[in-house]
């Protein structure tokens, strides 16, 4: 049995513009209904949601019924002891983080690397493994896992192109609520700093051919980050769209 490919790190190489969504409401059900909407990706968060590690492999199982959908994990931290569990439940997309630097970046590369390449446990039967089915797993199991790097402060940005080029790095997402407080303006996403910041970052990875992701929830801003050469798009985020959903029903009756 052969490992299973990472379609979306297939897509980041081809340069397929990945359109995707947050998943933030903890439980199997929302992942498996999202990913049955024809999304490319949808990020399975454990730093600001309740989902707990744990939780996060029920929810891997329910979306493996829909694989055009690629599953990404944000883990809470740069933690390799997280992220070993994390792959062991069969998580191929990771998304790390808070990364400042290449140093922290080639840390988060070595936690999802076995020996002698980096430091992740080995274990033969976890899920990941197909309950040791696959049998070269260890050898060949880094070809199909993808890893996501968030650049969210100042300093982050200014040692952008160190941390793009760490070998193992498959993209860079920028944070637009943790770079706009790192700029002075906290709350403020649209502020023009901010936003010229991001497209700025988003020149110099494409210069390096790096895949470069953003969350937004203004639409034409999301557009516009596409137009400018982002490669993962995340458009929404399942409590938002569920309250900004039920608002509008409400005013339609009131």
């Amino acid at each position: 049995m052969e490992t299973p490919k990472n379609r979306f790190k297939a897509a980041l190489r081809e340069g397929r513009q990945q359109i995707g969504l947050w998943n933030m409401i903890s439980g199997p059900l929302v992942p498996e209904a999202l990913s049955g909407l024809g999304y490319d990706w949808v990020v399975i968060d454990t730093e600001h949601s309740p989902t707990d590690v744990a939780d996060v492999l029920p929810a891997l199982q329910a979306m493996a019924a829909e694989p055009a959908t690629s599953a990404v994990v944000r883990p809470a931290w740069n933690d390799p002891v997280i992220i070993k569990r994390l792959l062991d439940f069969g998580a191929q997309t990771l998304l790390i983080p808070y990364v400042q630097s290449a140093e922290e970046a080639r840390a988060a590369v070595a936690a999802t690397r076995y020996p002698p390449v980096g430091m992740r446990g080995v274990a033969g039967l976890h899920r990941a493994t197909r309950y040791g089915r696959i049998g070269d797993y260890a050898a060949r199991a880094h070809e199909e896992t993808c890893v996501l790097v968030q650049v969210e402060t100042k300093t982050a940005l200014d040692r952008l192109e160190e941390i793009a080029a760490v070998e193992g790095v498959d993209g860079v997402f920028f944070g637009p609520a943790d770079l706009s407080a790192s700029l002075g303006h906290p709350g403020r996403l649209d502020h023009p700093e901010v936003v010229a910041a991001i497209m700025d970052g988003i020149d110099r990875l494409k210069a390096m051919n790096v895949p470069s992701g953003i969350l937004s929830l203004d639409s034409d801003f999301a557009r516009a980050c596409i137009a400018r050469g982002t490669g993962f798009t995340a458009v929404g985020i399942d409590a938002g769209l569920m309250l900004g959903a039920a608002r509008d029903l409400l005013g339609r009756f009131r």
